[in-house]
């Protein structure tokens, strides 16, 4: 191995690493505030992928119709709950926000595909797309259980995971799709060339993470989110309602799923499926960090990019495998150096 090709398989590393930081963030943050291993924060990847490839062929994406059928069954189990608690005067302004945003954005794609829009306007459409299925996936499958124990919240994750795989294959179909790259440019640094996607990923995660340190470090919301993550009752004594700290994290998730899609979108191909494995190295990369620190996971996660370009050269038929065993002793290390508050009690 010469030093060029260490170059090309380090500049690999870092753009994988930097997708995997965003989805290890997003991981950490959801579960903080809700105590959920979001599974299926992949799902969020290979829609944001797929939606805008949908846009770009002109077609109605599948996800419209999902996000009109999550908001249908949302609306009917807000209606329940109203009437249920006798609070039945609430009723057709919870409809209205639950049923509202979903039609006003499926009638906007409607407006939209005809008119060819440009690729950052496509990819900004995909985003509004996605990202309101983040709050409707928590309120259908995981609010119902706010108070139950992570492992059954663990459970509705996994089968959460399995129902937007299915929905994704009946969507769009088994076919894969390679969307056009945000730029063409080709920058030269002696040896290495680096392409324009990389980066703008690279740009695009640094500033998406100092956003997200300004949200939580400077904004009433995100000083809230923190308050919940620390401690939830607590929070909901002060009159932070958890249930919307949830809906706000998932919003996050789905919309740096959704980012994370369409940035990896030209460097690789993207499968109805392929969001889970990607899930799972920022999930790496999120127990790295004790699934509680962010400068941690992020550096979990680059550690992952690496090691995955960096193997998949010696032993690319078993890269994923070399990538997830690396769990086995960070999960040891952080079990015997963890306090073990129930054995104390």
């Amino acid at each position: 191995m010469d030093s060029q090709t260490i170059l090309i398989l380090a500049q690999d590393g870092l753009t994988n690493g930097a997708i995997y930081v965003l989805l290890s963030v997003a991981l950490i943050l959801v579960f903080g505030v809700t105590r959920v291993v979001l599974i299926p924060q992949g799902e969020f990847v290979s829609y944001g992928a797929l939606t805008l490839a949908s846009l770009q062929l002109g077609a109605m994406p599948g996800t419209v119709w999902l996000l009109l059928i999550m908001a249908g069954i949302a609306a009917i189990m807000e209606t329940y709950r109203l009437l249920s608690t006798g609070a039945g005067r609430e009723l057709p302004r919870v409809l209205a926000m639950t049923l509202v945003p979903p039609v006003a954005i499926a009638a906007l794609v409607k407006i939209c595909i005809p008119l060819q829009l440009a690729l950052g306007w496509q990819v900004l459409l995909a985003i509004l797309i996605v990202t309101p299925l983040g709050p409707l996936v928590y309120r259908v499958a995981f609010r119902p259980l706010a108070d139950a124990s992570v492992l059954v919240l663990l459970i509705a994750a996994v089968a959460t995971h399995f129902v937007l795989v299915g929905l994704g294959l009946l969507f769009f179909g088994a076919e894969g799709v390679r969307t056009p790259p945000f730029s063409d440019a080709q920058l030269t640094f002696g040896t290495l060339t680096v392409s324009g996607q990389s980066l703008w990923v690279y740009a695009t995660s640094f500033v998406f993470i100092s956003f997200l340190a300004w949200f939580f470090s400077r904004t009433l919301y995100g000083k809230a989110l923190r308050a919940v993550a620390f401690n939830r009752n607590g929070a909901r004594l002060v009159g932070i309602s958890p249930h919307l700290a949830g809906t706000v994290t998932f919003a996050f998730a789905a919309a740096i799923g959704c980012l994370s899609g369409v940035l990896i979108g030209p460097i690789t191909t993207l499968y109805y499926d392929s969001g889970f494995l990607i899930g799972l190295k920022g999930f790496v990369g999120a127990i790295v960090g004790g699934m509680a620190s962010y400068p941690l996971a992020a550096a979990g996660a680059f550690m992952v990019g690496f090691l995955e370009s960096f193997s998949s050269f010696w032993l690319s038929g078993y890269k994923d495998v070399i990538v997830f065993t690396i769990i086995i002793p960070i999960l040891l290390w952080r079990s015997l150096s963890s306090i073990h508050y129930e054995e104390e009690e």
